[in-house]
């Protein structure tokens, strides 16, 4: 998984700075622009190329250009390029870009139209790819055939573009760096996703289930946000195109508040604070349908403060939480650090606060990529440990608390599957008592202390001489029974008696160096197939038990080992001790 994790970041890098690869001919060719602001948006490519040169600005050190429902022309002054080659105009920056549209005069002196943007479907793009692309006009030798004009809009978004000169290698290499790169990206999330189902389906944990949401969001977010989606996943909902990003960042932001609810246990420590989290994950939830009707500046002014509020809240509730004694809420707050740290990159170039740029496009992807794998790991370590706290507090109800060993009710239903087994097999098991005779002398001489030890010890020592399909029980305060229904002799009862005794006999290091543990053991083999139908003591497991307990009661105080023959049984015998 880790060198999985390695080459899928190692592809997020390839698809970023590239322009690096591009030569001194192309490149970056934002600086050599020149801009004006149509703030009535109604001006024609006629008019604005009519213009005198004083109205246009150098791009060089502009600052993100608000221009609510206005529009911004560009004007690039075209340098030598080889004329062999085929070169494109690129608008840089995250591919929320409302609409771009491109004028060139052609060799006649007519204007060539290219359009491109959010609000056109896909098909009317002059080129289909992930941002804006326009392909340029070298057959004109004049100075307006190598001017070319650009129109951008974006509302209510300010705009702050980039300009990028590639010649059609170039672009497919870059095409090709960012897909591998996506593609990577979507294929770890899904298969992140994919884990978390299967750690919901094997702890039975739900603060899986709002991670999996999140980590949904996440990569629709970023699928919507570096044009992926509008390229191949809904290429001619231009409405739609439009809106996803937004709507993906809130239902982001929205489920890892959510969250966060959920792995710090809001409810337990705080209701008011979880209510409080929980109605502001719904207003990212909802919020979304607000925004799609009253689309303007105040809009997306709310959508930017919940988005960097709820980076401050889960911190905080992170925080909190961790200083109330929840440890994972603690390394859960390190698990965010990345997205957290990458996030206001994107929220203040959406703001108009920072220019577009490698950085503000690729931040969130790439603090995203290292924040998910981590996210799953700390809820994979909680989920564990929960889970193994929850199988100590189950196993209290079918364990004795202090040897561990199964209590009777699960020794009774054994020893019946066992002989009804044996029968239809026409096998044998066996059934053993045996008393610690000395706890009493124990308990008496050191107190209670060693005497549960002696026991422990005990349970330990019949444990270690049988094997994975037998059972081992506590049966009384010092007796224990011992259930042998592997693939089993009754004459290897003759062996197993007198192997408990001198067990008990040797010495044990937590036991003090003159104690010993005295065993007395009572034996049966079972079934007796000397009777066509089982006797009665045999078909009630109870009874059978009962049995093994008078005979202990009345084995002499200088015999240690008795062997039951199972026919001596009558069923008219009184059985309870």
């Amino acid at each position: 998984m880790l060198r999985a994790l390695a080459f899928w970041l190692l592809g997020l890098l390839a698809a970023g700075p590239l322009q690096a690869a591009v030569p001194a001919a192309g490149g970056d060719v934002t600086a050599s622009a020149r801009y004006w602001v149509d703030t009535a948006s109604h001006a024609a490519i006629e008019d604005v190329a009519r213009l005198p040169e004083a109205s246009f600005k150098p791009m060089a050190g502009a600052a993100p250009f608000d221009v609510g429902r206005g529009a911004l022309w560009l004007r690039y002054e075209l340098p030598g390029l080889d004329a062999s080659r085929r070169w494109y105009l690129m608008v840089e920056g995250p591919a929320f870009l409302d609409q771009a549209t491109l004028h060139q005069r052609d060799a006649a002196g007519a204007w060539r139209v290219q359009h491109a943007g959010d609000r056109l479907p896909l098909s009317q793009w002059a080129q289909r790819d992930l941002t804006a692309r326009f392909a340029l006009d070298l057959q004109g030798t004049d100075a307006a055939a190598r001017t070319v004009w650009l129109r951008l809009v974006n509302y209510p978004a300010p705009l702050n573009p980039g300009l990028t000169l590639l010649d059609a290698q170039q672009v497919e290499q870059r095409r090709n760096a960012t897909l591998l790169g996506m593609g990577a990206y979507l294929g770890f999330g899904l298969l992140v996703m994919f884990l978390g189902l299967v750690h919901v389906r094997l702890y039975t944990d739900r603060a899986f289930v709002p991670y999996m949401v999140y980590v949904g969001c996440m990569l629709a977010f970023q699928t919507a946000y570096t044009g992926l989606g509008a390229l191949f996943f809904w290429p001619e909902w231009a409405r739609w195109n439009d809106a996803a990003p937004a709507l993906f960042m809130l239902w982001l932001t929205a489920a890892g508040i959510w969250f966060v609810r959920e792995v710090c246990t809001l409810h337990r420590l705080s209701r008011r604070l979880s209510r409080f989290a929980l109605r502001w994950a719904q207003f990212g939830f909802v919020y979304p349908a607000v925004y799609l009707l009253f689309t303007g500046p105040a809009a997306l002014a709310v959508l930017n403060l919940y988005g960097l509020l709820s980076v401050l809240l889960s911190m905080g509730l992170c925080i909190w939480a961790w200083r109330k004694g929840e440890t994972y809420a603690g390394w859960l707050a390190l698990g965010f650090a990345p997205l957290h740290l990458a996030y206001p990159f994107a929220a203040l170039r959406t703001a108009g606060v920072l220019a577009d740029g490698w950085v503000t496009q690729y931040a969130v992807l790439i603090g995203s990529a290292i924040e998910i794998p981590i996210l799953l790991y700390i809820l994979h370590r909680r989920a564990k440990d929960f889970n193994e706290n929850r199988a100590r507090m189950r196993a209290l109800d079918s364990t004795d608390p202090l040897t561990g060993l199964p209590i009777v009710p699960v020794l009774l239903l054994r020893l019946g599957d066992a002989l009804r087994r044996a029968r239809r097999n026409r096998g044998h098991c066996g059934l053993a008592l045996v008393e610690l005779a000395n706890h009493g002398e124990l308990v008496a001489e050191d107190g209670r202390p060693l005497g549960d030890r002696a026991l422990v010890v005990a349970a330990s020592q019949l444990t270690s001489i049988v094997k994975d399909v037998d059972t081992v029980c506590r049966v009384a305060e010092n007796r224990f029974a011992v259930l042998l229904e592997s693939a089993y002799r009754p004459e290897l009862l003759q062996v197993f008696a007198p192997h408990i005794v001198a067990k008990g006999l040797a010495q044990t290091p937590v036991l003090p160096a003159h104690k010993a543990l005295r065993y007395r053991v009572v034996t049966i083999a079972l079934p007796d197939w000397t009777q066509d139908q089982p006797p009665a003591e045999e078909q009630d497991v109870q009874r059978l038990i009962a049995r093994l307990h008078l005979a202990m009661d009345r084995l002499e105080p200088k015999r240690v080992i008795l062997h039951l023959p199972l026919a001596d049984a009558q069923p008219s015998q009184p059985l309870a001790a």
